[in-house]
This record gives structure tokens, C-alpha cells and sequence, in this order.
């Protein structure tokens, strides 16, 4: 029964976070992964060639009666306009497809009462913009795609990724972004028994440099384990003062509530709306204070219980909160959990991640750009593992 084997196939994704405490713990013997489908350069290179050939009026990633001009909706809750149903590429499976037109239909029964939040203050990123980031700790080559390729190659990797998502939706501007997992989950105590990793200071200079290059922006992520937001937060206060710095938290790897002293990886942390809006008003008073264009709250979410009263999540003027569906599998399981625990608990913009080996390990081809812009509401932040 499909009911039965999505929250199963979802915990598939607690694995790969059990490698990003031992590999964060241990840089030297962290080794790239193998036996995938396709690599991460090789697929980055795919989607560029798919969109330039569309751009050009090829039809390879999205069949007729799917038009560029039905892309770039003006916000949030604004759906596409299509005959019926949603476009795949050609070898999706009937279960895909059906999973993705059920998600299509989902979102755009939400739209005429999509919370879009607050009118943002003025510099705010979305919905003005697509944020397209790539993810990982640059310790770790298990950890992400920011980790596992040499500097230059990763960055030419998001230039290509970047353009495929600007070919596919010109109207909307692509902002690249460099998502480092900063504050890291990990699989021994330490002397201070939190369960976690502070990345350096010139780690997290050295990304930021990397943002820069490509006129971009960074986020910090915290994986606070048995720490807590209001002990890790604080600390990253001083970067987040820079205008182009933003945030994510990951809830998969926050172990309170029923989670008390389970160690990070062994099940699936959860955050509370209390925690999050914790944060958003931390970052709300930074941002008033220090006079900077709106913040960027990215969210992770594969199931339900990560945030089980995400409808109590308050966004402000200030900060723009993402709910990004950050599990891996087949297609019909992406656009299930987005379907889910996304769309079907809105909270404000949305966010969907692709894992260049993990979503293509079974043989399936990675998520196109031309694909995942069909759903409702469209997506403002992508971001790549």
C-alpha cells in the first residue's frame, strides 16, 4: 500500500545524515560515495544542455502543451496554467506520474488560501527571486555536493545549475547560494555532551567568499543535536548582521521533546512551531536593529512529526520562512512528501531538495527544473545535495 510505504521509504533519508556526523568527525577518511547512477558534475551538465536545447525550442524535458510562458508565476500561491495534469520526462514510471499530478492538484486547491505571510519589508529575496543553493559541509564528501568536488569544479557545477533554472523560467531571477551546514550533527558526545560540531570561523569565511564570487548568498545551517537553538543561534549572530547571510535549521537533528537523549541519526529529531518562531524572532530583532533587507529561514521537512504544528509557525515582514521538503527516493516519493508535508500544512514559501546520487541510485533520472516549476505553489528555493 503506498499509504503504508512512504513514511518507511522516508526514513531511507535518516542514512545519509548518518554519515555527515561520522565523515564531519573525521574529514580525512571521509570518502565519495560510489555506485551511483550518474554523478553530480555529470547531471549538472545534463540540465544545462536540456534547458539551452529548450530554450532554443527543443521539447526534450517538457512535452507540448506546457508553455515558458506558464512558468514563472508572480508568487507564492499563483499556480501554472496546463491542459491537464503535469508534464514528466520521457521514462517516469506510471506511479510518478500519478503522485505528481495528485501534488499539482493539491497545491493548486490551496491557492486561493495559500498563506503568503506578511507583505515582506523592502530588500526581501522572495518571492521576487528563486533561490538555487548547493548543500553540504566542505569536510565531508558524503555530506553534500559543496564537500565532494575540488572548489572551482563545485562552482562551475552551480553556474550550470543555476543557468538551467534561469533557461527554464527566465522571468523569475535565480539567486545562487552556497547552504553550509555549519553547526553539525554528530555521533559522539563531546566534552560538552551536545552532540555536535561547531564549523571555524574561516570555514565559514572561506564559503562566504564562495557566495560572493557568484554574487550570491550564503545560508548557515544548524544541526544542534543535543544543544539547543538558543545556545547554537547566538553565536552565528555575527554573520547573520551581513545582508547576504541567511538561515536554515534542520529539525531532522534537533533531539528534544520525545527525542531526549536519542542519539543523533538513530531516529528522526523534531522541532516544535515554539523553536522555530524562536529563531524567526531572533532574526526579526537583528534584522530591525541592524537596519538589513529580510532574512531567509529555510526549513527541513520529510515527515510530519518534524514539525507536527508547523500551522503555528509565524512568519514576519522581517523573515521569510521556506518549508523545504528535504527527503530523497523515486520521483512518486518526492512529490508525495511535497504533496504532504508541504503543501498540505502550508506555512509560506515553499522549498523541494534533489540528491544527485541518492534520488538516482534506482535508476531514475535527477528532477529537471522544467519538471518541479509545474508545481503548485511554485517553488522558491531549490537546493542540491
Amino acid at each position: 500500500m503506498k499509504s503504508m510505504s512512504r513514511p518507511v521509504a522516508l526514513l531511507l533519508a535518516v542514512g545519509v545524515a548518518a554519515c555527515v556526523s561520522e565523515a564531519a568527525r573525521q574529514p580525512a577518511a571521509a570518502a565519495a560515495p560510489t555506485g551511483d547512477v550518474t554523478t553530480a558534475a555529470a547531471a549538472a551538465d545534463s540540465l544545462a544542455a536540456d534547458s539551452a536545447r529548450a530554450g532554443a525550442g527543443g521539447t526534450a524535458a517538457v512535452a507540448a502543451g506546457t508553455t515558458d510562458s506558464a512558468a514563472a508565476p508572480a508568487g507564492p500561491g499563483d499556480t501554472l496554467k496546463r491542459s491537464a495534469g503535469g508534464t514528466l520526462i520521457a521514462g517516469r514510471n506510471r506511479h510518478d506520474q500519478e503522485s505528481f499530478n495528485a501534488a499539482i492538484r493539491k497545491g493548486e486547491s490551496k491557492a486561493a488560501t495559500w498563506p503568503k505571510g506578511p507583505a515582506p519589508a523592502p530588500g526581501a529575496l522572495l518571492p521576487g527571486h528563486r533561490i538555487v543553493a548547493y548543500y553540504g559541509n566542505p569536510h565531508s564528501k558524503k555530506m553534500g555536493v559543496i564537500g565532494e568536488y575540488p572548489e572551482q569544479q563545485m562552482l562551475g557545477m552551480l553556474d550550470r545549475t543555476v543557468a538551467s533554472w534561469q533557461a527554464a523560467d527566465p522571468r523569475t531571477p535565480v539567486k545562487p547560494a552556497i547552504h553550509l551546514v555549519t553547526v553539525v550533527a554528530q555521533g559522539a558526545p563531546g566534552a560538552d555532551g551536545g552532540w555536535r560540531r561547531r564549523e571555524s570561523p574561516e570555514m565559514i569565511e572561506r564559503t562566504y567568499r564562495w557566495a560572493q564570487s557568484r554574487k550570491g548568498v550564503l545560508f548557515l545551517d544548524i544541526q544542534a543535536s543535543h544543544s539547543t537553538l538558543q545556545a547554537e543561534l547566538p553565536l552565528l549572530l555575527k554573520y547573520l548582521e551581513r545582508p547576504d547571510v541567511h538561515l536554515g535549521v534542520d529539525p531532522e537533528f534537533y533531539m528534544h521533546h520525545d527525542k531526549e537523549g536519542v542519539r543523533p541519526s538513530a531516529k528522526i529529531g523534531q522541532m516544535r512551531a515554539s523553536d522555530i518562531n524562536y529563531v524567526i524572532n531572533t532574526l526579526d530583532r537583528l534584522v530591525r536593529e541592524k537596519n538589513l533587507p529580510p532574512k531567509v529561514l529555510v526549513v527541513h521537512r520529510f515527515t510530519r512529526l518534524m514539525v507536527p504544528d508547523a500551522v503555528n509557525i509565524r512568519p514576519t515582514s522581517r523573515v521569510q520562512v521556506v518549508m523545504h521538503m528535504d527527503g530523497w527516493g523515486p520521483p512518486w516519493l518526492k512529490f508525495d512528501s511535497y504533496h504532504h508535508y508541504i503543501v498540505n500544512e502550508p506555512v509560506q514559501f515553499t522549498g523541494f531538495k534533489l540528491f544527485y546520487h541518492n534520488d538516482t541510485k534506482k535508476g531514475d533520472a535527477l528532477l529537471t527544473p522544467r519538471e518541479l516549476l509545474q508545481l503548485s505553489p511554485r517553488l522558491s528555493y531549490i537546493q542540491y545535495q
